[in-house]
């Protein structure tokens, strides 16, 4: 049950920030050039975040202590 109710926040803050996303890119009045410097960050923001994701299940399937208990 905890586990669909994290799903179900992580959709509704993934639906909000896409909102948002689009208000911003839609905006007449900011400048093109500051909407090309957002989308880069976020692009390189997002694929950091990938590579650490990545790694981190990497070295979970190689993980020595993964059986023991505490």
């Amino acid at each position: 049950m905890q586990k669909i109710a994290f799903i179900l926040i992580g959709i509704g803050i993934l639906v909000l920030i896409g909102w948002s996303v689009k208000g911003f890119f839609m905006a007449s009045e900011i400048s093109l050039l500051i909407k090309i410097a957002v989308g880069a960050v976020g692009v390189v923001v997002l694929i950091l975040i990938g590579v650490a994701i990545k790694d981190r299940l990497k070295k979970a399937k190689t993980d020595e202590f993964k059986e023991v208990k505490y």
